[in-house]
């Protein structure tokens, strides 16, 4: 599938699983920031979109160093911590966005 040799599969599922969580709690600040406005989806893609922009790039960047027989732990390291910093924080502000929301 997708012409991938099965030799960097791990790293496609490794930065899958750990980029995921990781653009699912960006999306959900966002949300939780425009819920109550009239006109949010645009407003939430301008906020969200910067936020995706590292996640992107570091699990692109992975598999191609996987494709090219380099080492990928780095950009693993990188995506497991913004997934740490993401799932220990992001509950956080979607609290802060709602009460914000409700509050007006």
């Amino acid at each position: 599938m997708l012409g991938l040799p099965s030799t960097s599969l791990p790293t496609l599922m490794i930065t899958l699983a750990l980029g995921t969580p990781v653009l699912t709690l960006l999306g959900a600040i966002g949300a939780a920031l425009t819920v109550g406005l009239r006109r949010g989806g645009l407003l939430l893609a301008l906020l969200v979109l910067p936020l995706y922009i590292p996640v992107l790039i570091l699990g692109s960047g992975a598999l191609r160093a996987a494709l090219d027989g380099l080492a990928v732990q780095g950009f693993v390291l990188w995506l497991a911590s913004l997934a740490a910093l993401a799932i220990t924080l992001a509950p956080w502000a979607i609290i802060a966005g709602l009460r914000i929301s409700l509050n007006e």
